[in-house]
């Protein structure tokens, strides 16, 4: 159930003002609301359901056990079984096929010829966004950074469906306080949530599925086919389009979630004005980002332990994240290139390095949209082959105004001093609610014009 379609539309015009109804009832709306977020989740499919709810009772009785416990050597052991459970269902869900037909052509190489069971399991969609939820719930108790939920508050902490097909990556201890006492409906942001959902529409649909449509898909999917002119577009145009596909997904997320009373952590705060690899993960999907650093750098001993240390650190941490994303080398050879880059700036910085902002900007940039290359291709070859066409040139053969205009608009804005931006979005939350929902109900039938006849394409990140 896609956020930008009508079934969605429908569904949450039934949720929200029963929720709002609810909302004082918090016996009644616990229930209600799990209910609804399982309905939610049942309609991609059913089954997948068995696997939140198991996922859910396995972290919940794990929590417990270590909540009981004083003996910190039980509590460790309790949360590495529950940590282990964990990552073996993501495991077998997400990478038993990629590892399988990896170690069954190995095997036909060395000439033993042992095929292997290959089994086809569909993926669950938002596994891996649930699952790394639910280690930071049990992790988060073992730490004593927070108690044990009731059963009811830990399944919807997990469950609560504007955050669970894609993130924002929630911790436990962001959601869970604010179950504690009921939400007030005369308090809710409206405005703010509204605003966010509208402006996560028109970068879904607007610029997103578009760049996608006229650029990015005809060139990654027969890169011999275009030269560097249109190669240089698809590349740039790939990097504005996962940008406002996902941010427009995030924004829609915490618009929701604000009009439900919540309030969900920001994850995207203008990565492409990044000057250096650090900080484009400081701005890039920052639920990721921190989970990795506190559930994965850190543990590993991040930046202690002398240099050689901590670029170890890096790269695992960097290529783990990277094979998070996807069961494809394409993306282990993603992580890998922002771990070597990562290294690099953290030995130059170690050595005085410095360079102009501008150039680190240019640099960063760069950087980025060509991991944006394997991380959009379908197989290593065909981001060779994508590559390998910057050196033939040729005339341009798909550039327009719209296209080169919607690229421009999207890093451009990010580029633009921020203190104006964030003034206006204040002015804009401030707005009375009614106004705001007069600007939305005009601005739906524009968005829904742009929509092609096949309907609205699935969020890239709802594959991850």
């Amino acid at each position: 159930m896609l956020f930008p379609t009508a079934q969605f539309a429908i569904f949450f015009a039934i949720v929200l003002p029963l929720s709002w109804w609810l909302m004082p009832r918090q016996a009644l709306w616990k229930p209600f609301v799990l209910l609804a977020s399982y309905v939610f989740y049942a309609s991609a499919n059913p089954k997948f359901c068995l696997l939140l709810g198991g996922i859910t009772l396995w972290n919940q009785a794990a929590a417990k056990l270590i909540h009981r416990s004083d003996d910190d050597r039980r509590r460790r052991w309790i949360t590495i079984v529950a940590v282990a459970g964990d990552l073996l269902t993501l495991g077998v869900f997400k990478y038993y096929a990629f590892f399988t037909q990896d170690i069954d052509r190995v095997l036909h190489n060395l000439g033993l010829g042992l095929p292997l069971p290959l089994v086809t399991i569909a993926l669950p969609v938002g596994v891996s966004f649930f699952t790394f939820q639910a280690i930071s719930y049990t992790v988060d108790v073992k730490r004593r950074l927070i108690e044990p939920a009731s059963t009811i508050d830990a399944a919807i902490y997990l469950s609560f469906f504007p955050h669970l097909i894609a993130g924002p990556i929630v911790r436990a201890r962001e959601f869970l306080p604010q179950l504690a006492a009921p939400r007030d409906p005369a308090k809710v942001a409206a405005s703010s949530g509204l605003f966010l959902i509208g402006l996560g529409l028109v970068k879904k649909v607007v610029l997103a599925d578009y760049l996608g449509r006229v650029v990015v898909d005809p060139v990654f999917a027969v890169p011999q086919g275009f030269s560097a002119p249109d190669v240089l577009l698809a590349g740039y145009a790939y990097a504005a389009q996962i940008y406002c596909d996902f941010s427009g997904y995030t924004d829609m997320a915490i618009g929701l979630a604000l009009l439900m009373g919540y309030v969900f952590p920001q994850n995207f705060r203008s990565p492409y004005r990044a000057t250096t690899l650090g900080d484009f993960w400081g701005r890039w999907h920052m639920t990721l980002s921190r989970f990795l650093r506190d559930f994965l750098y850190i543990p590993l001993g991040g930046n202690r332990g002398g240099r050689l240390f901590t670029y170890r650190n890096l790269m695992l941490t960097m290529v783990l994240g990277g094979l998070w994303h996807g069961a494809a080398w394409t993306f282990v050879v993603w992580g890998t290139l922002h771990g070597v880059g990562l290294v690099v700036e953290h030995f130059g910085r170690g050595r005085g390095i410095r360079v102009p902002g501008w150039l680190g900007w240019l640099l960063t940039f760069n950087f980025v949209v060509l991991g944006w290359v394997f991380f959009r291709a379908t197989s290593l070859s065909l981001a060779w082959t994508f590559l390998s066409r910057l050196t033939v040139w040729h005339a341009p053969t798909i550039w327009s105004v719209p296209a080169i205009a919607a690229v421009l608009l999207v890093i451009g804005l990010q580029l633009a001093p921020a203190r104006p931006l964030e003034m206006i979005q204040v002015w804009i939350g401030r707005l009375r609610p009614v106004v705001l929902g007069v600007a939305f109900a005009v601005l739906v039938p524009f968005v829904a014009a742009t929509v092609p006849s096949q309907g609205v394409p699935p969020f890239i990140y709802f594959r991850f």
